[in-house]
């Protein structure tokens, strides 16, 4: 059954890649609903494998902890501008909402969310160093996901001057609200695979390889595939940010690699 669900995670992982590279291609109500489609495989994707290789129990905490966090920080958010600075989503593009959130934002959370983990979880055991990681790469995601869906009209700022160089129009307080939601739904994910007894998974191909495309491949879309300016900023940033955990995690696969190979018989 494991086997089954890794296989169908996978599956589902290179349908979701797919949908990425068809977002630049389209505009307007497909790109919508492309968008959409992202979200949902990259959150299917990595709820199945959670199911497969941690268990139900912990796969639903980490929902719970990702999606649930992500939902109330943002009813939260678009209502007091706390944590992030004030903001608002565009209605009538990503489909149902909840107290002017759309319902596909919280699941957003979960696919940034669990590649990250299993990648900081494969870089280190230590529990402050594993949660520094993780929530190093959640913010390092956004720096690619906020600047590409304003660019697409997704969601607006009430401040546009006070960000980073080139993406000013959103503002600082942006990367600190999530570095505070991103630190506790680390910490909670934490807890939780301190808490419920499972098997160590030695199985983290398919959320490594989302990890890697995530780095890797918005890099190359918002500086080569994507039409705004300001994408070419976020390019650098996202690309810098996630490779805290990317250069090393690389180091390692390519460390591992040769061992293998060292230690393969020869005929």
């Amino acid at each position: 059954m494991n086997t089954i669900l890794r296989r169908a995670s996978a599956a589902v992982a290179v349908a979701a890649v797919g949908a990425q590279i068809v977002y630049p291609l389209v505009d307007g109500r497909p790109r919508d609903a492309v968008t959409v489609a992202v979200v949902a495989l990259l959150a299917a994707a990595s709820i199945l494998h959670a199911v497969a290789t941690r268990g139900r129990l912990w796969a639903a905490g980490m929902v719970a902890a990702t999606a649930g966090v992500g939902l109330l920080s943002e009813v939260v958010g678009t209502a007091t501008g706390i944590p992030y600075g004030c903001y608002e989503y565009t209605t009538g593009r990503l489909g149902w909402s909840i107290a002017d959130v759309p319902l596909v934002v919280p699941f957003a959370w979960t696919a940034g969310f669990y590649p990250v983990w299993c990648v900081a979880s494969r870089l280190t055991h230590r529990r402050l160093s594993r949660i520094l990681l993780a929530t190093i790469g959640v913010v390092g995601w956004d720096l690619y996901l906020d600047p590409q869906m304003v660019a697409d009209g997704q969601w607006q700022w009430c401040v546009t001057d006070a960000g980073l160089p080139g993406v000013a129009h959103i503002p600082l307080t942006n990367y600190a609200g999530w570095l505070l939601v991103a630190a506790v739904m680390t910490v909670l994910v934490d807890l939780l695979d301190r808490r419920i007894v499972r098997t160590t998974s030695l199985h983290d191909a398919v959320p490594i390889a989302l990890f890697l495309w995530t780095w890797l491949g918005s890099a190359l879309a918002h500086a080569v595939f994507l039409d705004a300016p300001e994408l070419r900023y976020s390019a650098v940033y996202g690309a810098v940010t996630m490779g805290v955990l990317g250069v090393p995690l690389v180091a390692d696969l390519v460390r591992t690699r040769r061992a293998e190979l060292r230690n393969t018989p020869t005929a």
